[in-house]
């Protein structure tokens, strides 16, 4: 049997350091995301105790990124959660994992960021409000194409242009508070409806399942700089620091956002179909506080904002199937970089693509709902299966470097296991009609079928023997410059003779 190793050979170069993978988190984590579900936050609790919806988000997300930080310090490549699947899994069921990862990531990745979008053209309707639904979709689709032509280009200068748009980021969201905290009506932000807290209440549990999935969407995007592993320099240092940085950053701006606009905005505005504030709640304050010319400007910069969510997302996104079409693990095209600017060419023109059929399906399509139908997916197999990798890379790794080892271990992972259960269990009770949870167990169902025709094509297992490769136990240099380290002599076959 051959075994392949892992090489260095035209792969990634080491260039982004922690400022940068910090801001590409924090600019993919904001965006668009808080200012337009907080109107969806308050509608889902039923009024100001909507902050808790944040709040909860926050901790999950954290407990979720220590896993990501100990997985991406410890296997830092191309792929993020390809890399890790296909560490922890191989032992048992070969390459079914990290195959099922890169079959759902190459839909729910770009289908998040085609929700950018549409909160992009939603804010856009705030300057233009004769606005026709042809010109919002032409509009849409021309900012994903600008998009891909800025990341068409060397990882080194999209640094510096995710530094810029990181900026701008951090300005918009500062001018909304500012203005929100000038004109704060105490009284409005605190004042709650009868039994809001009545935590017997079955309304409660599923208004907080509801607001913790809005709240977990606003939050996504701590994890992308780990899909660029390979490009990072010092991944077990600036992985984990980056992550949790963007977290405690993020909370903090979106607290800020929610409580401040409560105080501004009376939440019943915020619910009301067709409303200022339910379709453009940051301009909605800034218009009641500092004037339509004010807000005007400030909407501007959201719009920046919100492309740069979407630039960073397809930039880590386009990353995932790099490495498993390198690993025989997907269509073999997708395993090739440009040959002057080392990017996935296929890979960032295929996401293009689903996200701009995603953003006119969504143009049609309730924003909540398509939230709750990409995050069931999302669910199953990405977060929970890395709460379980950590644990097997542990007892099957015991040796693999990892310059950064989760704090309190196993408590995060347990929290993040409650709390994904928690959204996946409620996911129909959300979304009536809609079966988030069927749409979810189809797609990982037809992935399976995938799998087995692929699997006998390549004659993989389990028509063929397993293939162990722990290139990253082996003591290669994470850092070095080149992507995925390898040494000869670490990869085996199970159920055969291995040639190592």
């Amino acid at each position: 049997m051959e075994v392949r190793m892992s090489g260095t050979e035209g792969g990634f170069v080491r260039r982004i350091g922690l400022f940068q993978a910090t801001a590409i988190n924090m600019s993919q984590m904001c965006g668009i995301g808080p200012f337009v579900t907080i109107p969806l936050m308050v509608a889902a609790f039923g009024g100001p105790q909507a902050v808790i919806g944040f709040v909860a988000g926050a901790v999950l997300a954290l407990a979720d990124g220590l896993i990501w930080a100990e997985l991406g310090a410890s296997l830092p490549g191309a792929g993020g959660s390809y890399v890790y699947l296909r560490q922890a899994f191989q032992y048992r069921s070969g390459k079914l994992m990290p195959f099922l990862f890169v079959w759902t990531a190459m839909l729910f990745i770009p289908l998040i960021m085609s929700t950018g979008v549409v909160g992009l053209v939603q804010y856009l309707g705030y300057l233009w409000p004769d606005m026709t639904q042809t010109q919002g979709d032409l509009v849409g689709l021309g900012v994903i194409v600008l998009v891909i032509g800025l990341l068409w280009r060397g990882v080194e200068h999209i640094a510096r242009i995710t530094a810029v748009m990181w900026c701008v980021m951090i300005a918009s969201v500062v001018l909304v508070i500012v203005a929100a905290f000038s004109h704060f009506d105490a009284g409005q932000a605190f004042t709650y409806p009868d039994h809001a807290f009545e935590l017997s209440s079955g309304h409660f549990w599923t208004g907080f399942a509801a607001g913790l999935t809005i709240g977990i969407y606003d939050y996504l995007g701590y994890n992308t700089a780990a899909y660029m592993g390979a490009e990072i320099k010092d991944p077990g240092r600036t992985l984990p620091r980056a992550i949790v940085t963007s977290i405690a950053g993020i909370m903090g701006i979106y607290l800020l956002l929610q409580i401040g606009t409560l105080g501004v905005v009376d939440w019943h505005e915020m619910t009301e179909p067709g409303s200022v504030a339910s379709q453009s709640v940051a301009s909605a304050v800034l218009e009641e506080t500092w004037g339509k010319g004010a807000a005007d400007v400030v909407t501007v910069l959201i719009l920046i904002t919100a492309f740069a969510s979407v630039f960073a997302g397809l930039l880590g996104g386009s990353r995932v199937p790099y490495d498993a079409a390198r690993e025989r693990v997907f269509f073999r095209p997708y395993g090739t970089l440009h040959p002057r600017h080392r990017f996935p060419m296929l890979g960032l023109a295929t996401m293009g693509v689903v996200t701009a059929i995603g953003f006119l399906i969504g143009r049609h399509t309730d924003l909540a709902t398509l939230i709750q139908l990409l995050t069931t997916v999302m669910v199953i197999v990405q977060a929970l299966a890395q709460i379980v990798a950590v644990t097997v890379l542990r007892r099957r790794q015991p040796g693999l470097r990892r310059p950064y080892r989760m704090w309190l271990y196993p408590l995060p992972s347990v929290v993040a296991l409650v709390g994904w259960v928690v959204i996946y269990g409620y996911a129909d009770k959300n979304s009536p009609g809609r079966h988030p949870i069927e749409w979810s167990l189809a797609w990982v169902a037809a992935g399976c079928v995938a799998f087995v025709l692929w699997a006998r094509v390549e004659k993989v297992w389990p028509f063929g023997p397993k293939e162990i490769s722990e290139e990253y136990a082996a003591g290669a240099d994470p850092d070095a410059e080149g992507g995925t380290p390898g040494t000869p002599g670490v990869a085996k076959a199970q159920g055969g003779t291995a040639d190592a």
